[in-house]
């Protein structure tokens, strides 16, 4: 397999960046972007650790991620499975990256920066849902902010319903489990409670 090793050879595939790719991009949250994060629901949160990289889905309902000033993003720790990768690498390098999902938009927003774990029990009050709040938040520092180019989405026609894979064409999470915990966890009885453990624990 034929690879490239330096930045010389890969700018000599791709070219000169043009100007529409750069002048996008600013260090701090415009009312254009900001209008972008408060119509996100869902957003991918990118980390980096001693043990690598790691990539976590980010949702809540409404917008995922509240803007508390031109340079500052705030995400509730909302609750999940208590792996805390993303917390882990944050305590330990703070440098940290949000992508944001916008149903039905052909563009999605990229944030890059410095994130901190808070706790601070006046932020977490503030973002109770339906009198749960998160255990810790997410307070990112931005660095650089820009709309993504719309041809990804656009090319895997994302939004169209009818593209929508059937959930039943795929393996259920206790079908996962099962296989590789040697039926220790999961199998039918973790995917039938599974819809009530989910109504019960969402905040």
């Amino acid at each position: 397999m034929k690879t490239i090793d330096t930045v010389a050879a890969l700018e000599a595939i791709y070219g000169q960046t043009n100007r529409a790719s750069t002048v996008k991009e600013t260090d701090h949250v415009t009312d254009h972007y900001r209008a972008m994060i408060e119509a996100s629901p869902f957003v991918a949160l990118a980390t980096v650790g001693p043990e690598g990289i790691d990539c976590s889905p980010r949702g809540d309902a409404g917008q995922a991620v509240r803007v508390d000033g031109p340079r500052t993003l705030v995400m509730p720790d909302r609750r999940g499975n208590n792996r805390i990768d993303s917390l882990r690498n944050i305590v330990r390098d703070p440098r940290c990256a949000f992508l944001f999902l916008i149903p039905g938009s052909g563009n999605c927003l990229r944030v890059n920066g410095k994130a901190k774990v808070a706790v601070d029990e006046a932020l977490l009050d503030s973002l109770a849902v339906e009198g749960q709040r998160p255990r810790s938040a997410i307070v990112l520092t931005t660095e650089a902010v820009y709309f993504q180019c719309a041809r990804a989405i656009v090319r895997s026609d994302l939004w169209n319903p009818d593209k929508h894979v059937d959930p039943a064409s795929l393996p259920t999470a206790g079908q996962i489990l099962a296989a590789l915990s040697g039926g220790d966890q999961g199998g039918p009885d973790y995917d039938r409670e599974w819809p009530e453990r989910a109504r019960r624990t969402m905040w």
